[in-house]
């Protein structure tokens, strides 16, 4: 039996109540728990976002946890480390992480199973190789440049280099996860298991006697990442192989290459937008000031996700429209854009009112952060009044038009940083970030409108897609 809550408010609310509420939950039942695919990505959307509610609260009290524990100084240091790691753990994967959620719908779709079964294979043995060689050449690099780099930072980024082959594998995953409609495989290992074990291996060195610092606190990522990955490979693995028939396989590495490579790019530059500001207050000020802008950042999540969650829930639905009817993915792609907006304003409005005694959380000098989020906030808000632009592109097989806007947009989010940080510190890393992001939303949504003829921006009649 299907759930309605429509229905639901009939049998508990009084005939009046329930007669005024049946309007607005009727909408509700046709997003959430409809049976088409329209309900499908609303309820992984719904998934997504409280998966990340209940993360960024762990992410918080950890952090705070963390600066309280190590002092600003070395949470500084862990901060750069950890985000650089992060980033660069996902480029590793060259774009097959996203592609999947592309080629596996496709693939299930036309009977291609031995193609399927290929690249479940091809993509695990690929992501793993490539992330290895990637972190050998960044212990050979830290320990070529050592002397160029200041002294605190060169074990810590040696320590973070051993976690990269765990990192680009988890992120494919939950790409394998994503595109089998999974959400809750797919988000709870890397936003709720891995924090929780990162935060649990901390306090434990703590207890054995272990100094408070950033390099015990990338020993204890170590333990946790590679203890939570290989979890979840052995999951992951499990349920297709359930899913996925034996029988012959079929590789076409470089066809899929050649499909990944441009989103590789696409997620290359997104990445690094979004973490630009955190790399260039590292590479101008001291790890103190790093600290307090990713204290001001961590804060400001809880916007952040509802753009992530509808982007989770939206992507594979995206790939399965663009092969049908044209005009069924333009109203779908439309109503996605209230889904990101309307929220994150909501959210917005939550994270100001609250920011500064969260902030006061990490320790005294952190409060310096809160005015830094009217700034930053404004431009996340700008950027979900467009909705998941860049996934729509993608996987609408844009992906190479996607890549120069996100290219672009990161060379000025760069040069506005290089010309802001020195002069005005933090306030010039918000302000070139939110000045970034309005570029950003502006660009991907004419380039959606150039080349699908949708209109992706809130404020813009569902009339003026033509």
């Amino acid at each position: 039996m299907r759930f309605s809550a429509a229905m639901t408010a009939e049998r508990l609310l009084p005939q009046r109540l329930a007669l005024r509420a049946r309007p607005f939950l009727g909408r509700v039942d046709a997003i959430l728990f409809s049976s088409d695919e329209r309900g499908e990505a609303g309820r992984i959307s719904l998934i997504a976002f409280v998966i990340r509610v209940i993360s960024a609260v762990i992410a918080f009290v950890s952090q705070v946890l963390m600066a309280r524990w190590m002092g600003s100084f070395e949470y500084g240091i862990l901060v750069l480390v950890w985000t650089t790691m992060i980033i660069v753990g996902n480029l590793s994967c060259l774009g097959f992480h996203t592609s999947v959620i592309r080629f596996i719908p496709e693939f299930r779709e036309h009977g291609k199973m031995a193609e399927l079964r290929g690249i479940l294979l091809a993509s695990r043995l690929f992501v793993l190789v490539a992330s290895t060689v990637i972190a050998l050449i960044g212990v050979g690099g830290v320990w070529l440049f050592s002397s160029r780099i200041e002294s605190y930072y060169v074990i810590p980024f040696v320590l973070g280099i051993f976690c990269l082959p765990m990192i680009a594998m988890s992120d494919l995953l939950q790409g394998i996860a994503r595109a089998n409609s999974w959400a809750l495989s797919a988000l709870s290992a890397t936003y709720i298991i891995r924090p929780l074990a990162i935060l649990a291996c901390m306090a434990l060195a703590l207890l054995i006697g272990m100094p408070p610092d950033a390099k015990t606190a990338l020993i204890a990522s170590i333990v946790a990442t590679y203890a939570t990955t290989i979890g979840q490979l052995v999951s992951i693995t499990a349920r297709t192989d359930a899913r996925v028939p034996a029988g012959p396989t079929a590789i076409h590495i470089r066809d899929w290459l050649v499909v990944s490579l441009p989103i590789f790019l696409v997620e290359s530059f997104f990445f690094l937008l979004t973490n630009a500001d955190v790399l260039m207050v590292g590479f101008y000020l001291t790890p103190d000031d790093v600290a307090v802008y990713f204290a001001t950042v961590k804060t400001l999540a809880l916007v952040h996700f509802v753009y992530f969650a509808v982007k989770a829930g939206v992507a594979q639905r995206y790939a399965h429209y663009t092969h049908g009817e044209r005009s069924k993915l333009a109203a779908f792609a439309r109503e996605t854009v209230s889904w990101t907006f309307w929220p994150s304003v909501l959210m917005a409005l939550v994270v100001l009112l609250l920011g500064k005694p969260m902030l006061v959380l990490f320790g005294p000098e952190f409060d310096a952060g809160y005015p830094l989020l009217f700034l930053l906030v404004f431009g996340v808000v700008a950027r979900a009044a467009v909705g998941p632009c860049e996934s729509l592109l993608t996987m609408s097989g844009n992906q190479n038009i996607c890549a120069a806007v996100f290219a672009l947009t990161l060379a000025f989010n760069i040069l506005l940083n290089v010309i802001l940080i020195p002069h005005f510190h933090l306030w010039g890393a918000a302000l070139a970030t939110a000045l970034a992001m309005l570029f950003e939303a502006t660009a991907l949504s004419f380039t959606v409108w150039r080349k699908l003829g949708i209109a992706m921006a809130i404020f813009i009649p569902a009339r003026g897609a033509a």
